[in-house]
């Protein structure tokens, strides 16, 4: 047997291995692979159905039309004679065709591309006594689907893009449907829906050129914000780490407005939800996302995927931060109606209330994660909105959108969409309704269809929405006047961050503003920067060429948030992944050891030879390769391990391999360049033996921070492991002079 046989590699295509020849053997169609997981199977009215969830797949060992009759030719249309005109009788042509040319359904405005996988949430019982929400219960078991996803880019776009990410989770409750509908940011660009328009087209391509996709480095965006300095804050975040996460499962997730909950008395708390990923909450650096960006756009999706199929299912805990509901809605001077303001959690910590488990990917991406359809509005007994005036908007937002995206008022009755609670709602007919109503009288009262459906009692679980006394006041457009603090909570941030994160903030607000044509936008930009830090605008100031302008503000300071740097912790490990760099000179049995210790922390190992197939006899010891040095990248990888000097290989020859570069030498060149790439990012490198000669080559002196050797593979994957867990070697990321 191979070495490898218990050890779980994903990116298996199917649930079975594929033949070398066609199969022509009717058979019935392939399960779905252990790892896929497709929605619940119950009726459009949301009753048990007790059918299987693949029960909605397509059956049957032949290829059938539609309406079920099976061909005996797809590959060729009816014609007239074998070069005649194709006839416009031929009903399976019209039928492939006509499908065809209506497969794809208008892709969201924002938020197009997106990644989803099925899951539970579990929750603890720590908040069953300020919400009477019943699967927030003790120990209450709810199934979920998450939505993760960027804002800005168009479905065909890339993941690693600087961008705001969204974190959207539907609860099937057994009370209904409840959406936590959030981002990974937990301010907002403005602070009334309104303007919501305005944003996305500021931030969206411009409309002349449709360029640039999936980035905020444009004239538009710049214009906008440096005009409406509310979006002060959430730019800062996102110019941070935090617009470029490492992978939807190191991402922090938060519901960005304020929510009210309602326990069993009627008391009302004010909360704001979080979620802490249990990895950690890790980022990219801008080099490295641009490299993905152009190596492998699919890398945050792929991310996810991979990591269910290989069993490291990620984890976050859902948390609350609690707030007294008082008549002006205001915790420690910070407006909680206010979604460009957040709470320090020094304030106001994080209690934790349950854990989220993502362990299956969807069956099939256009039924699952292309038409869930999420909605702040939807909630449950328990929950309530507040008059946020961005949230307020996004009640009627959503479900507008849903209603032109998914063609109909009837989206629920998607399979992914479906409650798993009785659905009695009285709506009838529309497009694509897929219930059969029965009864007489779709209207209340009656007594035709008995009276039902009557009326709930809060003991029996209706919603009531929670009385609130209205002051006297004006009909006007007008904000508070506590929403006019436009810049404290971005100096707040940018203070709270480790030296090295804010040199990342200084590089991401001169590459961006770089980018913009107009001198003025930049020069505007830089006054919002000068009332924010005096640091911070004089070093962007400086890589564009511009004086550094004086505040215009008084901005008062407050105790920076430790809570804000995703420095300084150690995290679990589970669902990293190790590159292995070796050939058929290195000591295979080594090789095999680390592989086997890797996999045992939950980390998985990528064996990167010169060529494809095996080092070594297949059934004797061999190691099976997973990446070539042609398909390889740094980026892949969150260490990597040199068990090889790295010989180039046969195919290292420029004009073959832009990677190749220039012939001779004792090291294949995209070898070095793997390990010099990961050397700058500040990964972590191991080696033994040979593997010396490699980073030599590639000039890696073996006396800095994070290259560790050993002279057996348990005790290098020990010391790894343990660099791992802070996410990178951050010693070897020297501050700025400015930020020292």
């Amino acid at each position: 047997m191979p070495e490898d046989s218990n050890i779980q590699i994903p990116g298996v295509p199917a649930s079975e291995p594929a033949s070398l020849q066609e199969p022509t053997t009717p058979r019935e169609p392939l399960p779905p692979k252990p790892d896929q997981q497709a929605p619940e199977a119950v009726s459009p009215t949301g009753s048990p159905t007790g059918a299987p969830a693949t029960a909605r797949a397509q059956s049957g060992q032949y290829l059938t039309t539609a309406q079920g009759l099976r061909l005996g030719d797809t590959d060729h249309s009816l014609k007239a004679g074998s070069r005649g005109p194709i006839l416009l009788q031929d009903h399976h042509l019209r039928e492939k065709i006509t499908h065809f040319d209506h497969e794809r359904i208008p892709e969201r405005v924002v938020h197009a591309r997106g990644a989803g996988a099925h899951g539970v949430f579990r929750s603890y019982g720590t908040a069953a006594n300020i919400t009477r929400a019943g699967f927030l219960a003790k120990d209450v078991e709810t199934p979920v689907f998450v939505r993760f996803s960027t804002v800005l880019g168009s479905r065909g776009s890339a993941d690693t893009v600087r961008d705001t990410r969204g974190f959207s989770t539907k609860f099937y409750t057994d009370e209904g449907t409840y959406d936590l509908v959030g981002n990974n940011i937990p301010v907002f660009f403005i602070q009334d829906g309104i303007k919501f328009p305005d944003i996305v087209h500021a931030a969206k391509p411009h409309p002349d050129r449709e360029i640039p996709q999936a980035q905020s480095a444009h004239d538009t965006f710049w214009d906008f914000v440096s005009l409406h300095t509310e979006a002060q804050a959430h730019t800062m975040w996102n110019m941070s780490d935090r617009g470029i996460p490492r992978s939807y499962r190191t991402m922090e997730g938060f519901g960005v407005h304020t929510f009210r909950f309602v326990n069993a008395e009627g008391r009302t708390t004010l909360v704001k939800f979080h979620w802490k990923p249990k990895q950690g909450v890790h980022s990219l650096v801008w080099e490295e996302a641009q490299i993905i960006n152009g190596m492998d756009p699919d890398f945050h999706r792929r991310d996810l995927a991979d990591a269910i199929e290989a069993g490291a299912f990620p984890e976050w805990e859902l948390g609350v931060q609690t707030f007294p509901d008082t008549e002006d809605q205001m915790f420690e001077g910070i407006d909680l109606l206010d979604p460009t303001k957040f709470v320090p959690e020094e304030l106001a910590p994080v209690q934790p209330i349950g854990v989220m488990t993502l362990n299956a990917n969807p069956t099939n991406y256009f039924a699952e994660t292309e038409q869930v359809a999420f909605h702040p509005g939807h909630l449950v007994p328990g929950i309530d909105v507040t008059n946020d005036p961005l949230l307020q908007v996004r009640l009627f937002s959503y479900l507008d959108t849903q209603i032109s995206r998914l063609g109909g008022p009837n989206f629920a009755q998607i399979p992914i969409n479906r409650p798993q609670a009785p659905v009695n709602d009285m709506l009838r007919d529309g497009m694509h309704q897929q219930a059969v109503h029965g009864g007489a009288a779709p209207y209340r009262p009656n007594s035709l269809d008995g009276g039902c459906p009557f009326l709930a009692g809060q003991d029996v679980g209706a919603f009531i929405d929670v009385p609130e006394e209205l002051a006297a006041s004006i009909k006007e457009r007008k904000n508070p006047a506590s929403f006019d603090d436009h810049f404290s909570q971005a100096r707040l941030f940018f203070r709270s961050l480790s030296p090295v994160e804010r040199d990342h903030v200084i590089q991401a607000y001169t590459f961006e503003l770089g980018k913009c044509y107009e001198k003025s936008i930049r020069e505007r930009q830089l006054a919002a920067l000068a009332n924010v830090d005096a640091e911070l605008c004089a070093a962007v100031a400086k890589g564009l060429g511009l004086p550094a302008p004086e505040a215009t503000e008084q901005v008062p300071d407050s105790d920076p948030s430790p809570a804000l740097s995703q420095i300084g912790g150690t995290w679990p490990v589970a669902g990293r992944v190790v590159g292995i760099l070796a050939d058929a000179d290195s000591d295979l049995a080594a090789v095999n050891a680390a592989r086997k210790a890797l996999d045992a922390e939950g980390i998985v190992p990528l064996v990167i030879a010169p060529a494809g197939g095996f080092l070594g006899p297949e059934n004797d010891g061999g190691v099976p390769v997973q990446r070539t040095y042609l398909t390889a990248r740094s980026t892949e990888f969150d260490a990597v391990i040199v068990a090889a000097s790295a010989a180039p290989a046969p195919d290292a020859a420029p004009g073959l391999d832009a990677k190749a570069g220039a012939p001779g030498g004792g090291t294949d060149p995209r070898a070095v360049l793997l390990l010099t790439e990961a050397y700058r990012h500040a990964k972590a490198i191991g080696t033994w033996n040979s593997g010396t000669e490699a980073l030599a080559a590639a000039g890696i002196p073996q006396d800095t921070p994070g290259i560790v050797s050993a002279d057996d593979a348990e005790s290098l994957v020990s010391e790894l492991t343990a660099l791992l867990a802070a996410h990178r070697v951050w010693e070897r990321f020297p501050a700025s002079a400015a930020q020292s």
